[in-house]
């Protein structure tokens, strides 16, 4: 246990965010996700939602304020939900907001979010229940 430290952020995950450096990327992924198989680390963070675990690590590590969209999430089919938005969107926007209130989303179709997925620094498999509970968060600057 440490201070000031969220404690749903795992040693292992803790490493992992440490290492990553400028411009590295880092899926948080639902449930349902393929993370072992998808991800070149893969780290477990069970009985957690992925808002709930992006906004610990925002609290460590800045989002990249140096490119538009330093937030990717996988496009719903037409028609699923009102406005085509996943509900939980909503929640990684507020997530995204305790750090760079301007980030925007890249809203990417499936099989281009899977393939950005395999090349991320590393996979937070989650336990998040919601449908299209995936985000890919961009790792910024840290300025002192």
């Amino acid at each position: 246990m440490l201070k000031g430290i969220s404690p749903i952020l795992s040693p292992e995950l803790l490493k992992i965010i440490a290492e990553m450096g400028h411009g590295d990327e880092l899926v948080l992924a639902d449930g349902n996700f393929p993370g072992t198989s998808i991800g070149k680390r893969c780290v477990r963070c069970d009985g957690h939602g992925c808002a709930e675990v992006m906004r610990a690590i925002v609290q460590l590590f800045p989002l990249d304020d140096f490119v538009e969209k330093p937030l990717a999430v996988m496009q719903v089919p037409e028609g699923m939900f009102p406005g085509d938005r996943a509900p939980i969107w909503q929640a990684f926007r507020e997530a995204a907001d305790t750090d760079l209130p301007t980030a925007q989303f890249d809203m990417m179709e499936h099989d281009a979010f899977m393939e950005r997925a395999k090349n991320a620094f590393a996979v937070v498999q989650t336990g998040e229940t919601a449908l299209y509970g995936n985000i890919i968060i961009r790792k910024g600057v840290v300025r002192l």
